[in-house]
Order: C-alpha cells, then sequence, then structure tokens
C-alpha cells in the first residue's frame, strides 16, 4: 500500500485511507490526503472530519 498522496505526496494518515476508500473506491490501491480529498470534492478539511467521525460513530469497519 502506497503511504502518501497520490497528488501531493504528503504522508497519510490511516483515517485518509479509510476515508478515501469509503467515498471514491473500497478497492483503490493509491489515495489521497486529506487536502487533497477536500480539493476533489470542492468542500472544506473540516467538512471531511467531520465525516470521518460520523463513519466512526457510524461503525464503519473502514475506520477501526
Amino acid at each position: 500500500m502506497k503511504n502518501n498522496c497520490k497528488i501531493c505526496e504528503e504522508v497519510l494518515k490511516k483515517d485518509w485511507i479509510a476515508l478515501h476508500k469509503k467515498l471514491l473506491d473500497k478497492d483503490a490501491k493509491e489515495f489521497l490526503c486529506i487536502n487533497c480529498l477536500a480539493d476533489t470534492f470542492g468542500c472544506d478539511v473540516e467538512d471531511l472530519n467531520a465525516k470521518v467521525e460520523e463513519f466512526k460513530e457510524q461503525g464503519c469497519q473502514l475506520f477501526r
């Protein structure tokens, strides 16, 4: 698994990888950091962080 964002090369956190899988492609092999995900979706990083917490609260297995 690649441990850097495929756009900006920032070192990835596990929640960012999980979020990428949840929102874009559960079988992805390359991932975006939260900043690049926010740019892709045209939203704020805070919005995506809120989604991470929401998915964790829902018990999503990707965020374990």
